[in-house]
């Protein structure tokens, strides 16, 4: 069957809409021609016509195989574009509509934080990432998307891989890029005895890991994995939430700076180590709210170590089950918000009737960021502006950051 792509889902296929509905096409880019075999609504066997004139050749030699990154084919001007027509279409499915900053997309080579898999075989250990959509696992020596530091990094990786995996079973490292090192926290791995702690402290040393954390338990430490927000040094607990690149991160401490304004005093919610929090200290007072008491105390002690920072307060707190209620947010001037997918449904309920003059909303999710934003507009908040930021270079993944300001302020 010969088809012709009219857009881009979600996931980056290509649609084409036939008479029998949407056809999905991995791979093909809007205005292609291709043929193929229909198999329900997947177009297989693709064999591209027309190719587009934004195709173009994908920087990684594992593009056709690794699923981590689906739009190494498209150039970065119809990713933008794909990633904020997505934006507005959440949007639109509650009524909304908003102007958009430039979007900003992370470089190549900068994520510092990845989750690999690796498993042991019959010759040696096998890492990397999953094929999309499959159990199959891709190495990916030559990755475009990760930092050279987490690359330099891959031997030692592999050493973990074949000290504590098995070849019937995978494990999973998280690495992430420190001030101080590497910070492994590892899952899924053997069961931890004392030969294996002790191996796994001497390999920590020999491949200069800053920390290895072994299923939440921390076997070797060699320096703490510290991480700047700010003039503030923090270092956090294992596996603790951070933005996957220094440039993402920037462009969003950026738009969040740019939201609260003159702001005197800040909430902080969903602060996690102290991202937006610490930053926003060195010239407002802030209130920080995280469910998890580690982050909580690493963003405590990496404020306290740090002179001339305005006064900030923690609080540990579920804010989906016990979100702060509006006697609790009427004392602040702005309030900064960065739930996780799942949006923070209850917690803006809250907002809305508090009237908190401006709202500083950072997601991950576009269709949660869109079902909350309708209830602030609702409540009379309007949508100044939404950043668009791709932390997630070639990948389906939408950040965003967005001002609220409240029509009465």
């Amino acid at each position: 069957m010969r088809v012709t792509i009219d857009r881009l889902g979600q996931h980056g296929d290509g649609i084409s809409m036939t008479e029998a509905g949407p056809l999905y096409a991995p791979g093909l880019l809007p205005g292609e021609v291709a043929d193929g075999d229909v198999v329900g609504d997947q177009l297989t066997n693709i064999r591209i016509v027309t190719p587009s004139t934004q195709r173009v050749k994908p920087p990684c030699s594992h593009a056709k195989a690794c699923g981590g990154c689906l739009m190494q084919h498209a150039a970065d001007g119809l990713v933008a574009s794909w990633k904020e027509d997505i934006v507005r279409g959440a949007l639109a499915g509650q009524g909304l509509t908003a102007p958009f900053l430039p979007m900003v997309t992370s470089a190549a080579q900068s994520r510092r934080r990845a989750t690999l898999t690796g498993r042991k075989t019959k010759t040696g250990v096998l890492m990397g990432f999953h094929g999309r959509g499959s159990d199959t696992l891709i190495p990916v020596p030559n990755c475009q998307l990760l930092h050279p530091d987490l690359m330099a990094a891959f031997p030692g990786l592999e050493a973990v891989v074949k000290m504590g995996s098995t070849r019937s079973t995978e494990i999973q490292m998280t690495a992430t890029r420190s001030l101080s090192g590497l910070d492994v926290a590892v899952t899924g791995g053997k069961e931890l005895d004392g030969a294996l702690r002790m191996e796994l402290a001497r390999l920590a040393e020999t491949f200069s890991f800053a920390r290895l954390t072994w299923s939440s338990e921390t076997v070797a430490l060699r320096a703490h994995p510290q991480q700047r927000f700010g003039r503030a040094v923090v270092t956090p607990p294992p596996g603790a939430f951070m933005q996957a690149t220094a440039d993402g991160e920037k462009a969003l401490l950026k738009a969040v700076t740019q939201a609260v304004g003159p702001a005197k005093r800040i909430a902080d919610l969903f602060a996690g180590c102290g991202t937006f929090a610490l930053p926003l200290s060195e010239r407002a007072e802030v209130h920080a709210v995280e469910a998890e008491a580690p982050m909580m105390a690493a963003l405590e002690k990496g404020y306290r170590a740090t002179e001339g920072l305005k006064r900030l307060t923690v609080e540990s707190r579920d804010l989906f089950r016990r979100p702060l209620e509006p006697d609790e947010l009427k004392s602040f001037d702005a309030v900064v918000i960065d739930p996780p997918r799942a949006g923070a449904e209850a917690q803006t309920k809250r907002l809305a009737i508090a009237k908190v003059p401006v709202i500083a909303a950072v997601s991950c999710n576009p269709i949660t960021f869109a079902r909350d934003a309708k209830t602030l507009v609702d409540a009379g908040y309007r949508i100044e502006w939404i950043q668009v930021v791709d932390q997630f270079r070639w990948s389906s993944h939408v950040e965003l950051a967005a001002c609220f300001v409240l029509r009465s302020a």
